[in-house]
């Protein structure tokens, strides 16, 4: 299979240029790259709990996803997952499905297509909280979502990679928003994190949390942050420049050599 020829570098300039100076997050040349060689096939899959908007979402990035040059299909129903045909001949999932439940097979169908090479991408609840029974799927995402203290609130999010193609270029930044306490695998790739105050839950002061990670599920890349509650968060331009960037790095997964991504955090014995 063709390997795509990317200039990343290239890629960040531009989209630091024009996505973050100019408010919104632009088509980048690492996607005009992409559309030269193969139009990608992308599931969008949204459903859950609406509190997340998952509608309103899907306004958001579908459009954006097609401006790139993918293959966008729309779904509403996780029996997607099961049409093993469609599954194997994507290059990624995006999901927006909170606090639902999953199927053995179902699940099964989406682990199989991720660990064969599809890339998975999502933000906040859509991906972070939900399937809460299904601890296989999380094994699959890195992290779980277990608390946000105070609800809506303000606090900052830190970049804390700046050499990564999806936080290259920007700075730590403010939101209002929750702000997520998570379980995470500690081999995730951190990108961003968030550092909890004393103000709602005092025991958990200075508590540091991943908002933006990465990490390879098998064969395939998997992208997440826990930003995004709600439709309106994404007017925040480095918010929305993650998830465009993540969405573009997970799609890579076929046409790329899988990076090792495993940085354990514990002393070796």
């Amino acid at each position: 299979m063709m390997k795509l020829k990317i200039d990343r570098r290239g890629f960040l300039q531009k989209s630091a240029a024009i996505g973050i100076a100019g408010g919104v997050a632009g088509k980048s040349v690492l996607a005009q790259e992409n559309s030269k060689d193969k139009n990608k096939k992308v599931l969008f899959v949204h459903g859950g709990w609406e509190g997340h908007e998952p509608l309103l979402c899907r306004d958001i990035f579908v459009p954006w996803i097609r401006q790139q040059g993918f293959e966008v299909i729309v779904s509403n129903t996780l029996d997607s997952y099961l049409d093993e045909a469609l599954m194997s001949s994507l290059d990624l999932v995006v999901q927006v499905w909170t606090m639902g439940e999953i199927s053995k097979d179902q699940s099964k169908g989406l682990r199989r297509a991720i660990l064969s090479g599809v890339g998975l991408a999502g933000w906040h609840g859509g991906l972070g909280d939900s399937f809460r029974q299904d601890v296989k799927y999380q094994y699959m995402v890195g992290g779980q979502w277990v608390a946000h203290p105070g609800g809506v609130i303000d606090h900052r999010v830190n970049i804390t990679d700046h050499e990564d193609p999806i936080t290259r270029g920007l700075d730590d930044f403010a939101m209002h928003s929750e702000q997520y306490y998570m379980h995470v695998d500690p081999n995730v790739k951190v990108l961003a994190t968030t550092t909890f105050s004393d103000e709602n839950d005092p025991w958990i002061r200075g508590s540091v949390i991943p908002v933006v990670w990465k990490k390879i599920h098998g064969k395939g890349r998997v992208f997440y942050t826990s930003l995004g509650h709600v439709a309106a968060d994404f007017d925040v331009p480095q918010a929305r420049a993650i998830v465009e960037r993540g969405i573009l790095w997970a799609a890579q997964s076929k046409y790329e050599e899988t990076p090792n991504l495993v940085s354990p955090v514990y002393p070796m014995i």
